[in-house]
């Protein structure tokens, strides 16, 4: 009878988690620099991190995780831009501030938070600053397997802007983005192609915010 050969895990001793390749690239592009070091594009929404999260820890031993990305913002006093964070551990914090990251309370939610009025609602029932998809999920993982964890999130929407398309409509099961649905809602409202692209350039703007701030804290 043949034994079992051990499953060795490679030591990777940062982890930075993004739901979306958009949301990762200018850090991506920073990131070669930066020594022992994994980027995890996890898909979008609860279960999509939790999946990839776990499946990756289970192949690598790694010392802190970042849990990245865009979020909405609750509070009215957030910009498009800012960078957010939370974290249990002093010394993530230090750094996170030393970055100029602004300490926030997150929600996360199953869907994505398109209208003012689902942000004051969201805002009124749990008092957090922001919202997001994965974070929570990621975090939870993390300290079952007590590994540090930062949730570290650009804001790419407003508390009092709506999304120029109810995108919880526009993606599959898995939450990925299903571009017919999105051609078909661009051609039944085509005026709302200059909100889209409005909204892309503040997503790229806060993405290359994002990544300023990480590379401070994890160089």
């Amino acid at each position: 009878m043949k034994s079992k050969i051990p499953q060795v895990r490679v030591e990777v001793g940062t982890l930075v988690c993004f739901a979306l390749e958009q949301e990762a690239a200018p850090f991506r592009r920073l990131a070669v620099r930066i020594p022992d070091l994994a980027i995890l594009i996890t898909g979008v929404g609860p279960r999509n991190a939790e999946t990839s999260v776990r499946r990756f820890l289970t192949q690598h031993l790694t010392r802190r995780v970042f849990t990245c990305g865009f979020c909405g913002g609750l509070d009215p006093n957030l910009e498009v831009g800012e960078v957010v964070y939370m974290t249990g551990y002093p010394a993530l914090e230090e750094r996170l501030l030393d970055a100029d990251a602004r300490l926030a309370t997150f929600v996360s939610a199953p869907r994505i938070a398109t209208t003012v009025a689902d942000k004051q609602l969201l805002r009124a029932a749990t008092r957090a600053d922001v919202v997001d998809m994965e974070s929570e999920e990621i975090l939870e993982v993390c300290r079952e397997r007590r590994i540090p964890c930062a949730m570290v999130r650009a804001v790419s929407d407003a508390a009092e802007e709506d999304l120029p398309l109810d995108f919880n409509a526009l993606v599959r099961p898995d939450l990925s983005l299903h571009h017919g649905r999105l051609a078909w809602a661009i051609v039944k409202a085509p005026w709302k192609i200059f909100a889209l692209l409005r909204l892309h350039r503040r997503t790229s703007f806060a993405a290359q915010q994002l990544a300023h701030v990480l590379a401070k804290v994890i160089w």
